[in-house]
């Protein structure tokens, strides 16, 4: 375990907050920044911490974090409050490598959710929990997406960050020509020209992949258009829609992979 650090000013406290503040930061250095107890260990499952950061009170209550990243960094209470993101900080602070990979790591016969100008980071991260609890291989961020490894997203996510592989692509039209090549079935969630949810059958198609949209405006249209079938779900009348996460969260349950 390395000397304690006391100073806020410490350059490894500042490049810990750089990269919780900053999505070019992240973007340039493949490292994420997390916090909080559960989040940290639930990570630490599917990736190899680089640095880890702990107050002596965490370390008293959590032994066992100690080992984190090879042997944790102990910071006072005063720094923690600075690494925190948080109005009340839970004294354990990880460094992690960004799981993403290129279009031409999409698998043939896996299922991909594919979130398009979805900007909410908690909507993002409710999504990608939802695709790791429901069995989908990965996710593919389009367009103006909120940043799946943002603190707000990463909390949301819930140790989906270790357990999807995420690609992130500014263009749409490139992923919809990758899943193309592959074979994938795609299924586009939106109201025209659409089908009730229950009529799709989710064990047709092995490899799938299940588009939503953002939160006001829905799919566009090029990506409705290219679609195999769309989707919508039911609900009682006088509903005009439900929450993204929400409505993402029963596309996939229904989409899960089924043995």
């Amino acid at each position: 375990m390395s000397e304690p650090i006391l100073s806020r000013d410490n350059a490894r406290v500042k490049h810990a907050c750089r990269l919780r503040e900053s999505p070019a930061a992240r973007r340039e250095e493949g490292l994420f920044f997390a916090e909080g107890l559960r989040l940290c260990q639930d990570l630490a499952q599917g990736l190899d911490p680089v640095e880890a950061f702990c107050t002596p009170a965490l370390l008293a209550a959590h032994p066992e974090c100690a080992g984190l990243a090879g042997g944790c960094t102990v910071v006072s209470e005063q720094v923690a409050e600075k690494l925190s993101g948080t109005r009340t900080p839970q004294g354990v602070f990880c460094l992690f490598p960004c799981r993403t990979t290129r279009l031409s790591g999409l698998l043939p016969g896996k299922r991909y959710v594919c979130l398009e100008h979805v900007q909410d980071p908690a909507n993002v991260g409710a999504l990608l929990r939802s695709a790791a609890a429901f069995g989908f291989h990965g996710a593919v961020l389009c367009g103006r997406c909120a940043d799946p490894f943002s603190p707000k997203a990463a909390r949301a996510s819930m140790g989906a960050l270790a357990r999807l592989d995420i690609f992130c692509e500014d263009e749409i039209k490139p992923v919809l020509a990758a899943f193309h090549s592959i074979g994938a079935y795609m299924v586009a969630a939106a109201m025209a020209g659409s089908v009730p949810l229950p009529s799709a059958d989710p064990r047709a198609h092995a490899g799938m992949a299940v588009w939503i949209g953002n939160e006001g405006n829905g799919l566009e249209a090029d990506t409705i258009a290219a679609a195999d079938a769309v989707v919508r779900i039911p609900m009682a009348g006088g509903v005009e829609s439900l929450n993204a996460a929400v409505a993402g969260g029963i596309l996939l349950w229904h989409f899960r992979e089924v043995s």
